[in-house]
């Protein structure tokens, strides 16, 4: 396994309001965070950082997610737990009105690969040279893309796109998409809309899928063609690169 994970503010933001992280725990176990704060004045960064620091933190604490079962019921069990801390956090601080955060994670182990995601941050897959994306975006646009009444094409420039329909500190029930990935996916890539708000699919595979390039180099790049394009937001990625292993 070879991975690598970075966040930058951007071309715009003053200041950055994601979080992210990979980690590994005492059973090799693989957690990937990606988490895209929202609010202002900081608070963004505080909800994201606390999804990402509390949700990392139990799981180091954890020999084992266990079965796929088990790991799909730990996964919405913290997020729920995270998610009342944030809502208290705002209820306790008044200038935080607002406080909320995406998170998209990916938990492999050498059993299974699931995805969750609450929010617009995105999980893909890579398999067989292709990418694939795995999650839905829980946005206004893509409500109405699915109900038929926007184009995909219609969605990309929509005045409302940022729109989130859900996320962690927003109402009190939070609730993960799971989604249950093909094993024998080469690589993996979780990240904020900060990419692919900035970089099409297929951009976006092209630097992943050059040989030679190494994991750092990969990510370093498609911060760098995000930027050049006007790096309107914070952009986060996760990659963990499974070929080799």
């Amino acid at each position: 396994m070879k991975s690598c994970y970075m966040t930058d503010s951007g071309k715009v933001r003053s200041h950055n309001e994601d979080s992210v992280t990979i980690l590994k725990n005492a059973s090799n176990e693989y957690l990937l965070i990606v988490a895209d704060g929202m609010g202002g004045h900081r608070k963004g960064e505080v909800a994201s950082s606390l999804a990402v620091s509390r949700l990392g933190k139990r799981f180091n604490d954890t020999p084992s997610v266990g079965s796929k079962l088990d790991a799909v019921n730990w996964l919405n069990d913290n997020i729920n737990e995270i998610n009342a801390e944030i809502l208290e956090y705002g209820e306790n601080n008044i200038d935080s009105k607002g406080l909320g955060t995406t998170v998209v994670v990916a938990l492999l182990t050498n059993d299974y690969l699931i995805f969750g995601n609450i929010g617009d941050s995105s999980g893909y897959v890579i398999k067989n040279k292709k990418l694939h994306k795995v999650t839905k975006a829980h946005t206004l646009v893509n409500l109405l893309v699915e109900a038929g009444n926007l184009t995909e094409e219609e969605a990309k420039t929509h005045p409302k796109k940022n729109i989130l329909m859900k996320a962690l500190g927003v109402s009190e029930k939070a609730e993960l998409d799971i989604f249950d990935v093909d094993m024998e996916s080469e690589a993996i890539l979780l990240c904020s809309d900060g990419l692919t708000n900035m970089l099409s699919d297929d951009q976006i595979e092209k630097v992943l899928i050059n040989d030679e390039l190494d994991e750092q180099e990969k990510v370093e790049k498609l911060i760098r063609k995000c930027n050049a394009r006007g790096g309107n937001d914070n952009i986060s990625i996760a990659y963990l690169n499974r070929v080799g292993e």
